[in-house]
């Protein structure tokens, strides 16, 4: 039986889709800013880790007071997140493809699609991943295939799972049942599309890349899928714009003619991370990244372990690489909601 911390955290996100979709939408957008706002002012350890990552993005030069208003600025603009995941089930569908900013090789990514291959879009945890994944599938995909990690309580996780798969979406569990790589191949082999968000090491076993000039750890899972299955891997940054939506989609990051199947998978991803940095600089405000990314941040020995298994593993990836790619509930599975951090709804990043 759930226990009664369980049963309020559950409680809580009920009453939070209840009221946000019926409450006047300026109402809750301030109450959600106002959340966002009282958080950054604690600078509790969640918004110590955001100022240390948005650090590297911004360079020594800036100075704390650029620093802080930079942070508090991410802050509103993950708490704007929260909101709109809450509110999202009431946005009319034509809305969220009209207000969607997009440029880049979107028609090629659909044209890949009509054709019949499959297409991976790694992603960022920027912007708004769930209206953008609305946007995909009203946009012409009908459906996409994403990865979701299993937190308790189980009530919540199945109230995000099944959000998302009301707006369409397959959601895989991370741990448990059948082998989700094979069923991410095959949803691509069958010409579909696979959404990833790969911008941190779920697993502790992730590949190594240069990020923002220091040593950081990325998903190998996109690349995984692309060098197994042919499947397009495109890249993907979205933020916010004004009142509504940007998306960016990149071109084919292509698996090198030369090297193991180890080796171009790592090529791949710091070609992902290459990607990522140009389109986090460019948005650095949507950039909610709220756990450790750099090697140096990392605890010692959660390194050493990886380093085993990766070294276990013989791919730089360990399992399968998508590990809990859309880190996928939102859910509080670190104790960073709305207690922890003083916040309307802001658990660990989606």
């Amino acid at each position: 039986m759930p226990g009664l911390r369980d049963r309020i955290t559950d409680a809580g996100y009920g009453l939070a889709w209840s009221l946000v979709c019926r409450l006047p939408e300026s109402w809750a957008r301030g109450a959600f800013r106002f959340g966002a706002d009282v958080a950054w002012r604690r600078q509790g350890p969640r918004v110590q880790i955001l100022e240390a990552n948005l650090r590297r993005v911004v360079g020594p030069g800036a100075s704390g007071a650029d620093l802080r208003a930079l942070s508090r600025d991410a802050m509103r603009s993950y708490g704007r997140y929260w909101f709109e995941v809450f509110r999202l089930p009431v946005i009319p569908v034509q809305r969220l493809i009209s207000e969607m900013h997009d440029s880049g090789d979107v028609d090629k990514a659909f044209g890949y699609l009509a054709a019949g291959r499959g297409v991976i879009f790694a992603l960022p945890h920027m912007g708004n991943w769930d209206q953008a994944g609305a946007w995909i599938i009203n946009r012409g995909a009908g459906s996409f295939t994403t990865v979701a990690e299993r937190v308790q309580p189980e009530s919540v996780y199945e109230r995000f799972v099944a959000f998302r798969e009301g707006l369409g979406m397959e959601v895989l569990a991370a741990s448990g049942g059948a082998s989700r790589f094979g069923i991410l191949a095959q949803r691509l082999r069958a010409g579909r599309v696979v959404c990833l968000p790969c911008d941190r090491d779920v697993t502790g076993a992730g590949i190594e890349v240069e990020f923002f000039g220091e040593k950081a750890r990325m998903m190998g899972g996109p690349a995984a899928l692309a060098v197994q299955t042919g499947a397009a891997l495109m890249p993907a940054v979205m933020w916010f714009e004004g009142e509504q939506w940007g998306v960016h989609i990149y071109e084919e990051i292509p698996v090198p003619a030369e090297g193991d199947r180890k080796r171009k998978i790592a090529a791949m991803t710091q070609q992902l991370a290459q990607v990522f940095e140009g389109g986090i600089r460019e948005h650095p405000a949507d950039w909610h990244m709220l756990q450790r990314v750099f090697v140096a941040d990392l605890d010692p020995a959660r390194l050493a372990a990886a380093d085993a298994a990766t070294a276990a593993d013989g791919t730089g990836a360990a399992a399968d690489g998508t590990g809990a790619a859309a880190d996928g509930t939102g859910a509080a599975a670190d104790g960073t909601g709305a207690a922890a951090d003083g916040t309307a709804a802001m658990a660990d990043e989606p």
